[in-house]
């Protein structure tokens, strides 16, 4: 659920409710965990009669169910920063990871968390990614931001942009490249098609505008196409997320945070053209390298509107179909 004083009980529930065919048709099976409380106020707001059964975790899980992360201690209110809400975003963080790795469950998908609660509660995390690496003890892991076709992995993420050229190793961008083929398969991608965006302008237009894409990133793609991947580049940033919208490629290695986060929000987020009120936010965000599944809506806590009705379960619903091609590959390789 993330924070539950944010829109995720919101977005669950109607989530659940776009969901209903699909979960009575026995395609998937949704748990819960989280607030109880801020899940049947999200219901109330909602006027929604869908029920959410409660379980504990050990129980046969039905189609649809709530799993109390650990007992509420008092209550919390839409859109306000609380420390009990950064509890129960840890709580049910932990709980979800015990059952996936416990393999009760087949993955995890998270609402947003509001990072200042969650340091508050007394853990200091800069969010679920360093959370979940924690918890399953991995050293690291990678971000895969993902609307549709669009599908964009990073080099660097939260990090100076004068600090770029000097992580962009090859070392670094190599192991991202192999998580990312990695990644693709997991998809049920069988060839995957990779392109690597160049760190400069023009790729660097033969070292007028820096050499990285030259000495650095050239040598690299190279290695791995003599041993059969399918990667290319160093691809020019102004047209490389054009290539790939246009499908002549599966994903995009970005070298920095905004080179990858801008062309995929902005086709993800909906804007009315009359009113410039948002109408929909589609994207996902998928952590690579971990030893569970984990995918993410790609906004956050919205607390401004939270409690309103109004928060959009698009980004949700598109994370919870990420996650289940993910746990299709999965199962079907183990079946193998």
């Amino acid at each position: 659920m993330g924070d539950p004083a944010g829109v995720g009980p919101e977005i669950i529930v109607k989530a659940a409710r776009r969901l209903k065919p699909r979960l009575d048709a026995g395609e998937l099976r949704l748990l819960v965990i989280g607030h109880r409380s801020a899940l049947h106020a999200a219901r109330d707001v909602l006027k929604e009669t869908l029920v959410f059964p409660d379980v504990d975790g050990e129980s046969d899980l039905p189609s649809l169910a709530m799993h109390a992360a650990t007992e509420e201690r008092s209550p919390i209110r839409f859109g306000h920063v609380d420390p009990e809400c950064g509890r129960f975003a840890y709580m049910a963080m932990e709980r979800a990871v015990t059952l996936a790795q416990q393999g009760r469950i087949d993955g995890i998908v998270t609402a947003p968390l509001n990072k200042e609660a969650l340091n508050l509660a007394g853990y200091k995390y800069a969010g679920h990614t360093d959370m979940l690496a924690d918890l399953t003890h991995t050293k690291s892991s990678y971000m895969l931001l993902a609307h549709g076709d669009m599908r964009v992995t990073h080099v660097t993420t939260h990090v100076a942009l004068e600090d770029v050229p000097k992580l962009l190793t090859p070392d670094r961008l190599r192991r991202t490249i192999d998580i990312t083929h990695q990644a693709m398969l997991d998809l049920g991608i069988e060839k995957p098609r990779i392109a690597i965006a160049a760190l400069n302008p023009h790729a660097g237009e033969g070292g007028l505008f820096g050499r990285q894409d030259i000495e650095v990133s050239a040598p690299v793609i190279a290695q791995c196409r003599a041993e059969g991947m399918d990667i290319r580049g160093p691809v020019p940033g102004d047209t490389v997320f054009v290539k790939l919208r246009a499908r002549q490629y599966d994903a995009v290695v970005a070298m920095y945070h905004d080179q990858g986060h801008i062309p995929v929000k902005l086709l993800g987020f909906h804007v009315d053209p009359i009113t410039g009120v948002w109408q929909a936010l589609s994207g996902v965000n998928i952590t690579l390298g971990l030893p569970v599944i984990r995918t993410s809506v790609d906004h956050g806590t919205a607390f401004d509107i939270a409690g309103t009705g109004i928060a959009n379960e698009d980004s949700l619903i598109e994370a919870i179909d990420y996650a289940l091609r993910l746990a299709a590959v999965k199962r079907a390789r183990a079946a193998i």
